[in-house]
């Protein structure tokens, strides 16, 4: 397995983390009637994240901005191993999105600004210069 997909790979597993990290907070907090349910929007009265605490909306709200940036950070490690240009370069880039992403988590929950923001777009240039290495 090429350093790119492996970075993949971890990126991958940091979105479970990710995931437990809010999840756990958000069943004590809201209770598993709630996180369980079909989430209607007449039983909730509002949507579950507009119920949590600061501290666990903050974590879904990263959690959720995992998943987006996940999706653009992955089509660029299958593009760039696909096309077989991984190189020393794509490797610094995918491990430094993954940096950027776990350091983010803690970025968001504790409302680090400007930092959190700074934060989430080294990583999205990382993902960004693996797409143009992949053209060039």
């Amino acid at each position: 397995m090429t350093p790119e997909l492996t970075a993949l790979t971890l990126a991958a597993l940091l979105q479970c983390i990710q995931f437990a990290l809010m999840a756990v907070p958000a069943n004590i907090e809201l209770g598993t009637g709630k996180t369980a349910s079909p989430r209607d929007a007449d039983r909730l009265g509002k949507p579950l994240i507009e119920q949590m605490s600061t501290g666990t909306a903050r974590l879904a709200r990263a959690m959720n901005n995992h998943f987006e940036a996940l999706i653009l950070f992955g089509i660029a490690i299958a593009v760039i191993s696909l096309a077989d240009k991984t190189n020393a370069f794509t490797t610094a880039c995918a491990y430094t999105y993954l940096v950027a992403r776990v350091l983010y988590i803690p970025a968001y929950y504790f409302g680090w600004t400007p930092w959190r923001s700074l934060i989430w777009f080294v990583g999205f240039v990382a993902t960004i210069s693996i797409l143009i290495t992949a053209l060039l």
